[in-house]
Parts: structure tokens; sequence; C-alpha cells
């Protein structure tokens, strides 16, 4: 278990290389379009594991700090999907771009956002509490959101989406909170190994829906990514800024900053695949490589600037 630490703990820093790499590697070899066909198996593992990590006390700071909590999420789920319809019609994207890109302002935080708010000494509990809030609230809140501001472009069944989140995301995080406190000492040896798995359906995931892609990347792949810096950068400046003015000490502006900016690109993609095209689901795995390389920079940033300790 040792050897697997290391390796799982190799595969976490190395993370947004590793993203990199695969989605060049799939480019090429077009034959690992096969991974799309399985992207919701791999996201459940992800979130499987997600529902593992899972404690009752990674909820307290709802209670403790309600106003900072519901701020954040509510800005994932509101100013977010409203930039990236200003962002798609700023780019007059295609419909099934369009929908990929919306879905991408329309998906909860990723549980990347919660090691980037650790090594950028940001407020983690804060951030476990906005992302698994924002995650449990993603079956009512995504398609809502997207068959308000999304049904212009292509038609929009929001129990369809409804259905798929709740089997790919709600599902494996409680039955990952039940295994957790039935098997809690088995859970806790396999611990080390969880970063591990989520690198690597991660990985697998860009890599299906970049082979599937790969004949529209050259020809869309760059305006995508410009939407991926725009909507991602102005996540992180509209995050901190919100924690500024609500006058909250620099931890936990950080810890805002990043949940709203960096979105689950994995659930993303899976919803553009299963109810879009291959297409819309590009976005996802192209926001994913940007979120793994913009995410590092900044936590590295703030990781050398020191912050105040909350007196609360």
């Amino acid at each position: 278990m040792d050897t697997i630490a290391r390796i799982s703990n190799w595969a976490s820093k190395y993370f947004a290389l590793l993203v990199i790499a695969a989605a060049v590697v799939a480019y090429f070899f077009t034959e690992l379009s096969i991974f799309s066909n399985v992207i919701n198996l791999l996201l459940g593992l992800v979130m499987f594991g997600m529902g593992l990590t899972l404690r009752a006390t990674d909820f307290s700071m709802v209670f403790r700090k309600p106003l900072h909590v519901i701020v954040g999420v509510a800005t994932q789920f509101t100013i977010m999907p409203l930039l990236a319809l200003l962002i798609v019609w700023l780019f007059q994207f295609p419909p099934e771009l369009a929908i990929g890109i919306i879905l991408l302002g329309s998906v909860p935080g990723g549980t990347a956002s919660n090691v980037m708010v650790y090594l950028a000494k940001g407020d983690l509990p804060l951030s476990v509490t906005m992302t698994t809030l924002a995650t449990l609230l993603a079956p009512v809140a995504t398609p809502l959101i997207m068959y308000i501001v999304a049904s212009d472009w292509l038609p929009v069944n929001p129990f369809d989406l409804f259905l798929t989140i709740t089997q790919v995301i709600l599902l494996p995080i409680i039955l990952g909170i039940i295994f957790n406190s039935i098997f809690s000492r088995g859970v806790q040896k396999v611990t080390p190994a969880l970063p591990l798995v989520s690198v690597t359906a991660i990985i697998l995931i860009v890599m299906g829906v970049v082979a599937a892609n790969a004949d529209n990347i050259v020809e869309v792949g760059l305006p995508v990514f410009a939407a991926a810096v725009l909507h991602n950068g102005g996540g992180y400046a509209i995050g901190y800024l919100l924690g500024k003015l609500l006058q909250i000490d620099p931890a936990q502006c950080r810890a805002i900053s990043m949940e709203v900016g960096m979105q689950n690109s994995g659930l993303a993609s899976s919803l553009g695949v299963t109810h879009f095209s291959p297409l819309a689901a590009l976005p996802g795995a192209i926001f994913s490589v940007w979120h793994n390389i913009s995410g590092p920079i900044l936590a590295n940033y703030w990781n050398r600037k020191p912050v105040k300790k909350s007196t609360e």
C-alpha cells in the first residue's frame, strides 16, 4: 500500500502534465475514443471515491459560516452559467459547442478544486463543504439551468439530465458514504489510493473525448480553449471579489475563488456525450486541461503569499 500511496501522490503532483499528455496522445490515437463509451462509469467511480472520504464534519461549515457557503454555491449556479452564455454569444459558437460550454457553467465545482485550495493555503473545510453541497444540489440545479438557458440551441430534457446526474453523481456519493460508515477501517486502508483512481479516471475521460473529436479539434480547439481561459479566469476573479465584498479573510477568499472558477468538467463531458453529441463533450475535455494548468499556477502564486489567520 505504501507503493500505491507514493504513486498516488506522484500522480496528484503531476496531474496537469498527465492530463495534457493524455490529450496529445488521444489526438493522434483516435481508437482511444472507446473510453467515451464508459465516461459515466468512470465519473461514477470518482464520485464513489469522493463519498468514501466524506464525513458529517465536512458539512459543519454550512452551519458555522452559512453565508460564505450559500454565496459561493449560488454564484456557481447563477453567475457562471451567465458568464458561459456571454462567452458563447461573443464567440458565436455553433449549437453543440454552445451547449457544451453552457454545461460547463452549469455544473458544480470539481473535486480538484479542493486540492488546489489546500495548495493555495485556502480554507479547505469551506472548499470541501462548497464542493459537496453544490454536487448534491446538481441533480436539480443543473437540469433547471440548462432548460432555462440552453434550450434555444438544442432541445433540453431536464428530467433526463436529472436521471443521469443522479445515477453518476448522487448515488455513487451516497453509496460511498454508506460504505465508509459500515467499513470505515477498510476504507482507511485504501484511502491513499483514491487520488490515483480519480486521476486515472479523469485522464481516461479526457482521452475518450479528445479522441472522439480529433477531426474537430483543429477547427474549434483554439476558440474553445480561449473560452476556457475566459470562463475559468472570470470565475476566479468573481469568486475572489465576492469574498472581498463579504469582508472575509484571504484564506476564505481563495477557497471561494477556486470553487467558483473550477467546474466538474468530467460531469460536463458526461452529460454532453450522453444527451447531446461527442462534440458537446469536447469543451469539458478542453476545460479540464486548462483547469489543471491554471489551478496549480494560481495555487502556487497564493502559496507563496502569507495569509492572515481567521480570528473567528
